[in-house]
Parts: C-alpha cells; structure tokens; sequence
C-alpha cells in the first residue's frame, strides 16, 4: 500500500497539518486555482492563521506516494477564510499578479497578440507566446485590470489563455499538444462519466456577426447548413477573417466523434491540461483513441488522491 506525503509552503511556513486540497488545471479557465483546508485546531489549540500568512504569500505544493513527490501548484494566497470549524486558504497561479489596474486607453486595429503584449508589460514584463490570430477594430480598457482585459478576449475569442511560468501563452483551441498518458478502463480509471458521440448524427451551423465602425453588420456561416444552428455575435469586430476563426474554434468544440465528459483516475499517473490521454477499452476498440486533456481537477486528502480529468475532441495521428 502507497504511503501519501505532501509538501506544501505558504510563505516561509510549511504545513505539518492537512484536511484537503483541491487542485483545479484548465485551458478553458484562466488561472490554475488551489484550495488548501487546514483543521481548525491542532493538538486542541486554535491556528491563528491570519497572524503566519497573508493575502500575497507565495504558496507551492507537492503531493506524492512514499516521499516521491511533484510539483503540483505554485502561486499565490488570494483569499484566507474560515469554514465551520475549517480554515480555507484559496490560491491562484501566475495570473494572480495580472489582477493590477491598467492604464485607461483605446487601442484601434489591434490584434489579440499586440493587445496582450501591451498588458502582459504593464503588468510585470511577462513574455507573451501567441499564435491566435485575431484583430480588433478597437478595443477599450478603462478601470479595468488585466486580469479583465484576459477574461474579456478568451470568451470572445474562445482562445486558450493561460500562464506558465512568466510566458502568458494564447493558442487557439487543441494547437498546443503535450505528452501522453494512459488509460484503461481495466486499469486505472476508477469512475468514468464519459459519453461517446457521432459527429455524423449532430451538424452545426455557426452564424457570427461583428459590426464595423459604421455599425454596419458582418455576417459569416461556417460548418454544414441545415445543421443546427447557433449565433455568436461581436460588437467592435468587422475583420472577416477573425470572424472566421470565431466560428471555427467553436465548431472544433462541438463536432467530432469520440467521447465527452470526464473520468476519475489516481494520483498516479500525471496528467495535466494540453497532455494527451489515450483511453483504452477492450470491450468497446472502436471507442479507443487520444483525446485533449482540457482540465485536471486534483483532490488529496486522508482519504486518498484522486484526478478528474475532462477531455476534449479525440486528436488523430500524434505520435
């Protein structure tokens, strides 16, 4: 039987203490989030936590079997709050720094690139790697931090958006691949809510519309007509070519044939956003394939460790 361990450093504290953490890794969100529980009291003493740590502190955690332990989290304490008898510590990645106010300013003609490049420096001079390629006519910030200006261009753009390290990395949706990892339903999947679907059975029809300057209306379909049919609209957009781009990230999330949803796993093996996971399954071959890891929601407390990982659209052919 495995022996659990952790790791985990608040500032220039390290716990000796664990009711839970709850780890949360997506594409699809900005910021990996982290939620440390500690007991209310040790040894029958109260833990005066807001006198040892603060809003700000640095936070790294690691988990693991028999002392061999990984990297999980780093970033920051953002709130401190106390649950019954529970004291909850939440805790963002890198992005937790672009939560700082920005200069009023219109830009015109902007692309997605130039716009975060423009942020990413006024923050705290991150690198930005960005292959998204989307333009505005013009684009407002006012009393608005970064962290806002990131949240408004992903649900815009629908691009994946995220921070590792001090590079700010926006890619369209399932450019950047990862390692692989396996699963097997005889193996290591412990609960699965997987489904699995035809895209031959379901065709859509994406209609987006963006306006230009004169408020005149810019209208584009992508996908396959007499589908069903959705309707995305940009205001300040007019660029044919990103409205296309729009209408096809968002095809690539409901058209294509595999599985859906999520499954548990263990601890063991890792996995992490990007990564690939290829699903195996004896009784059902034609099912088996490698799909995109879009998020890893990892649980570690007295009661074990557990992943649960959502998956996007099978990808073919990668290695």
């Amino acid at each position: 039987m495995y022996s659990m361990n952790f790791d985990i450093t608040i500032g220039k504290y390290r716990l000796a203490a664990l009711e839970k953490v709850a780890i949360k890794c997506s594409v699809e969100n900005l910021a990996d989030t982290a939620d440390i529980t500690l007991p209310g009291t040790l040894f029958n003493r109260a833990l005066k936590v807001e006198q040892k740590i603060a809003e700000g502190d640095a936070v790294r955690i690691r988990l693991g079997y028999d002392r061999i332990l990984r990297d999980e989290f780093s970033g920051y304490v953002s709130e401190i709050a106390t649950d019954n008898d529970s004291v909850r510590i939440h805790c963002e990645d890198e992005l937790y720094k672009f939560r700082k106010d920005l200069k009023d300013r219109v830009l015109k003609s902007v692309t997605v690139k130039t716009l975060l490049t423009s942020v990413a420096e006024e923050v705290g001079k991150y690198e930005v790697a960005c292959d998204y390629d989307f333009t505005y006519d013009n684009f407002t910030i006012h009393a608005a931090t970064g962290y806002d200006v990131l949240r408004k261009v992903q649900s815009e753009t629908k691009a994946n958006i995220y921070l590792r390290g001090k590079t700010l990395h926006v890619h369209p949706q399932y450019a950047q691949i990862g390692e692989k990892v396996i699963y097997d339903f005889a193996v290591n999947i412990e609960k699965s809510d997987l489904k699995y679907r035809d895209a031959s059975k379901r065709k859509f029809l994406a209609v987006v519309e963006g306006t230009d300057a004169k408020g005149k209306t810019i209208r584009i379909e992508r996908g396959t007509t007499g589908g069903d049919k959705f309707t995305l609209k940009l205001p300040g957009v007019s660029d044919r070519k990103s409205l296309e781009q729009r209408a096809d990230e968002e095809l690539k999330v409901r058209a294509y044939t595999g599985y859906e949803g999520s499954f548990t796993g263990w601890l063991e093996p890792y996995v992490e956003p990007t990564w690939l996971a290829e699903i195996r399954d004896t009784e059902y071959e034609y099912k088996n394939g490698s799909y995109y890891v879009l998020g890893v929601e990892t649980t570690f407390c007295d009661k074990g460790a557990s992943r649960v990982v959502t998956i996007g659209k099978r990808i073919e052919n990668n290695g």
